[in-house]
């Protein structure tokens, strides 16, 4: 069950029923996703190897000012322990918030942790990390790049994790940055998505935030952790898959692999940075050949990183002449990282359908079973698409010549994007 506490209204909904059809339909209705899910969770669980989590309570949060609230409001009320690691944390007052109310849990003598990237954070205004560090939060750096051998330089933290008392964890796609502040009103508010997890499945964020904590500061744990016991919060099953700064197949990839394998239905794919392999490629034709419904949301005319739009756009013609719907979103830019597949299944995280987060990054994803949580993104997914243009067939088969060196030029590079 999604967890509305807090929650704006209408943020949930039920599982919708075949039009003209009584409680019978709905029963069949819910038979069919019931299977579904027990499918998709076995697979899972047997290919990745981690045991999905039952009794989770998740609450969507849709845009910085649904999720900064929400995150500033439980760094303000934590009694025991704060642990946050996050990609960018740049500059601007979203920024000094977030570093005023950490420096005051730890002053307060609540143990506070932060782990920055090396790469991602390098902006960060160098007062708000002394105002920090003098509070007593624990600073620490992942992979700062002059530190580094040439093979590290490239695979970087990319986790957005914020693990409150043992009890709450936030994850999703927003950087501590004034670009996600706003509610995606115009371009200078970034469209995201975040959720709030209550359950079981906090401890998997809380690993992941461990794992990469582990490589930078040499003590893990102290007695301020406590090692709580977790009681059922809701309804929904989720599984905590990890992704690491690697060579070789990864987690993050088999997950991926499977819920496109796995799709009978409908995939809906919201990705800031859309740049796979030919092999991903491949695999979402192969869905829309044997009769799934397949849309990607995009990035439209606002994104900071046009090198990544262009690598993806090479396959945009190979798509949609296979059936694949390919969306822009118009208003501002979408930095949305979030798939739902039969009305059924979610991933919710900080990974990109691009070559860097299945390959390269260190990454976390959540995979919900909750048909609940899953029509609420669907529901949120739905809207977007209102303010979107679609590529229509054969739209991008007839582009421009200077488009297409364009997008030929990235090809050296595209394994980095």
């Amino acid at each position: 069950m999604t967890d509305t506490q807090d929650a704006p209204e209408g943020s949930a909904e039920t599982v919708a029923t075949p039009r003209g059809e009584g409680p019978d339909g709905a029963q069949e209705v819910r038979t069919v996703l019931d299977a579904r899910a027990r499918r998709m969770r076995r697979r899972l669980e047997r290919l990745i190897g981690i045991a999905a989590t039952e009794g989770n309570a998740l609450l969507p949060l849709r845009n910085g000012d649904e999720i900064f609230g929400a995150m500033l409001g439980r760094i303000r009320s934590a009694r025991h322990t704060v642990d946050m690691m996050t990609f960018v944390y740049w500059k601007g007052d979203i920024a000094r918030r977030f570093a005023d109310a950490l420096a005051e849990r730890a002053h307060a003598g609540v143990r506070v942790r932060l782990l920055l990237d090396g790469f991602g954070s390098r902006l960060i205004e160098k007062d708000q990390l002394e105002a920090m560090e003098r509070a007593g939060v624990q600073v620490a750096w992942f992979r700062k790049p002059l530190y580094l051998s040439p093979l590290k330089q490239n695979h970087r933290c990319h986790r957005k994790v914020l693990v409150v008392d043992e009890e709450t964890a936030f994850t999703g796609g927003v950087g501590i940055a004034e670009e996600w502040c706003g509610d995606a009103r115009n371009p200078d508010e970034w469209r995201d998505t975040h959720v709030q997890v209550r359950g079981l499945a906090v401890d998997g964020l809380a690993a992941a935030f461990a794992q990469n904590w582990a490589e930078c500061h040499d003590e893990l744990f102290d007695d301020r952790d406590r090692f709580t016991d977790h009681t059922p919060q809701g309804d929904a099953v989720v599984q905590v898959v990890r992704g690491s700064a690697s060579f070789g197949w990864q987690d993050m990839q088999t997950l991926f692999r499977v819920v496109i394998e796995t799709a009978e239905e409908r995939i809906r794919l919201a990705t800031a940075y859309f740049a796979p392999d030919a092999y991903f490629i491949e695999l979402l034709c192969a869905a829309a050949r044997r009769g799934v419904e397949v849309e990607i949301l995009l990035p439209g005319p606002y994104t900071d990183k046009r090198v990544c739009q262009l690598a993806g756009q090479r396959y945009y013609e190979d798509l949609t002449g296979c059936g694949v719907k390919i969306f822009q979103y118009q208003p501002t830019m979408l930095h949305t990282k979030v798939v739902t597949v039969d009305r059924t299944a979610a991933l919710l995280g900080s990974t990109n359908f691009n070559r860097r987060s299945l390959d390269h990054d260190e990454e976390v994803m959540l995979a919900v079973l909750d048909p609940t949580f899953t029509a609420t993104l669907d529901r949120h997914f739905t809207e977007d698409l209102e303010h979107s243009q679609l590529i229509g067939p054969g739209r991008w088969k007839r582009r421009a010549l200077l488009q297409r060196v364009k997008e030929t030029a990235v090809l050296p590079i595209q394994r980095f994007l």
